[in-house]
């Protein structure tokens, strides 16, 4: 990125990386948390060279794997169970989807975001904003 002039990196974290999940994920917040120093640093060092660094935060996602990896987590009701519960979990009640992250993501490497760098956005339908 030096050589061609500048660029943009976009990292994906969680906000586990900023808040308590609710359940016992330490090594998994730890690592994330660790994403967001890493850009951070990366968008301070690199600034001069005009190469961004930003991150993406994402919530809950309904992906095909978070299906299989819990499926079993929610009992009997199965993945639409799941879905349903994590949903509701949201301000917005609904989980994203991959196309929210994608998007976001694409307009941290675009032109359109230029002028930022070092930021940690969030993309969680408002759920890192609630206290309980």
């Amino acid at each position: 990125m030096e050589k061609q002039g500048g660029g943009a990196i976009v990292n994906i974290s969680s906000i586990a990386s900023i808040r308590h999940p609710g359940y016992p994920i330490v090594s998994y917040c730890a690592s994330k948390r660790a994403v967001n120093q890493l850009t951070q640093n990366i968008a301070i060092q690199y600034a001069a060279k005009k190469i961004r660094a930003n991150c993406v935060l994402p919530g809950l996602i309904d992906t095909p794997m978070v299906h299989e990896a819990l499926k079993k987590v929610y009992g009997d009701g199965g993945v639409e169970e799941m879905i349903k519960k994590r949903g509701n979990m949201s301000p917005m009640k609904k989980q994203g989807d991959a196309w929210d992250v994608a998007y976001t993501s694409l307009f941290l490497a675009s032109d359109e975001a230029k002028y930022i760098t070092g930021i940690q956005l969030i993309v969680d339908g408002g759920s890192s904003c609630k206290t309980d």
